[in-house]
């Protein structure tokens, strides 16, 4: 298995931001394996929705088009490998509204094309973690 913990979670103002991160484990997690590592998230009474992907063995990042201005994947400062835990999810401008859960998931393998967030896609889920955004 492949277990995934999320971290970075808080709380931080309105027009702040917030760094999640996605570290991996378990006997079937191999490092230099290719994924597709998504972030998805559900507030409070809400459905899950799909935040952003990144295809690590191309880099290709995808980003939900309302979020697309605000959220990007960066990674480690001094990681010379694109890898599923040196990889952080940069949240900038937060709104109230992106209060939720925040949960990483990873499949193995390429991310699907074209493009999507898909909650179907993805066999490795992490805990979540929580963000609250106040005004």
């Amino acid at each position: 298995q492949v277990q995934l913990v999320e971290s970075g979670g808080g709380s931080a103002q309105a027009g702040g931001s917030l760094r999640l991160s996605c570290s991996a484990s378990g006997s079937r997690y191999n490092r230099d394996r290719p994924y597709c590592l998504a972030w998805f998230r559900q507030a409070e009474g809400k459905e899950r929705e799909g935040v952003a992907r990144i295809d690590i063995g191309s880099g290709i990042m995808y980003v939900s088009p309302s979020l697309k201005d605000r959220f990007i994947f960066s990674q480690e400062s001094g990681s010379h490998i694109l890898t599923l835990d040196t990889l952080s999810l940069n949240m900038t401008s937060l709104k109230p509204d992106d209060s939720a859960t925040y949960y990483c998931a990873a499949d193995p393998g390429s991310c699907s094309m074209p493009p999507r967030l898909l909650e179907a896609d993805y066999r490795y889920w992490g805990q979540g973690t929580h963000v609250t955004v106040s005004s």
